[in-house]
């Protein structure tokens, strides 16, 4: 196999495994409500488990299914409680994963206490902004790892942050903001008139925003991966790794959304 058909060789699978994703996940998304947090709470069991399993715990009960039972149901508890509480809930489940971890024990705790709290962040503006505004974030996640992947491999050049991520190029960072803003800017009309809590900031603006925060994201997971010395986070998904390996930039683009709401509603 040469080198160029290396670089596309796992794009079949990653295409096959993307549809299923869009198929399954945009059903409960366009349902919402107690449909939308059941899948959240499965790609949280899924998460907890997978930080877990970085930080090297030994499997068996109570990695293996305690853990990631006590994922799903914090997050499903926490939005039934509320905040502050529900963070505490949801702190518990991440005192889990620093007891089970033999390494890398505080910031895979931490790690799982954010992916956990950006699930109910989606499940929030699901809820708050609309349909169209979650369609908007994932599309914004989508275009950015996807031009950020095309432009990576036919482009190159030099790497973003080597030490850390070292398959990701400028090239491909450039591209996913522009992907980002391109979306932005071609929804900005219908996310207007769609969004149920409005959105204080230029539509394409917010969308490069949240997609260099998807990137950092990506780039978390991948620092962790990398001190763990585990490529993928597990192989749960065909083609793509595991749920963190997918979930990373939705994590960080999550965890962005309502802070800069907050600001610009503050500053308006």
């Amino acid at each position: 196999m040469s080198v160029q058909a290396g670089k596309w060789s796992d794009l079949r699978l990653r295409i096959i495994s993307a549809a299923v994703m869009v198929v399954v996940a945009g059903f409960d998304i366009w349902l919402g409500g107690r449909w939308f947090l059941v899948m959240l709470a499965l790609i949280s069991a899924a998460m907890v488990w997978e930080a877990a399993r970085l930080g090297n715990a030994p499997s068996g009960l109570l990695r293996d299914w305690v853990l990631p039972f006590a994922g799903g149901l914090s997050v499903v508890v926490a939005q039934w409680v509320g905040v502050p509480l529900g963070f505490g809930v949801i702190a518990i489940v991440a005192a889990g994963v620093f007891l089970l971890a033999a390494q890398l024990r505080q910031r895979l705790a931490f790690y799982a206490f954010f992916a956990m709290v950006a699930a109910l962040c989606l499940f929030f503006i699901r809820e708050v902004y609309g349909l169209a505004v979650l369609l908007w974030l994932i599309g914004i996640v989508i275009a950015s790892d996807v031009m950020g992947y095309f432009a990576g491999r036919v482009f190159g050049g030099p790497k973003f942050w080597p030490s850390v991520s070292p398959k990701k190029t400028w090239s491909g960072t450039i591209a996913g903001w522009a992907g980002a803003a391109i979306v932005g800017w071609l929804l900005s009309d219908i996310l207007i008139a769609a969004s149920k809590g409005g959105l204080p900031l230029s539509i394409p603006v917010f969308s490069v925003l949240l997609a260099f925060a998807a990137q950092m994201g990506d780039i978390v997971e991948s620092a962790l991966k990398r001190q763990a010395g585990i490529k993928d986070s597990s192989s749960l998904i065909p083609g793509h790794g595991g749920v963190l390996d997918r979930f990373d930039g939705m994590i960080g683009a999550a965890l962005l959304f309502l802070p800069v709401v907050f600001v610009a509603e503050v500053f308006a």
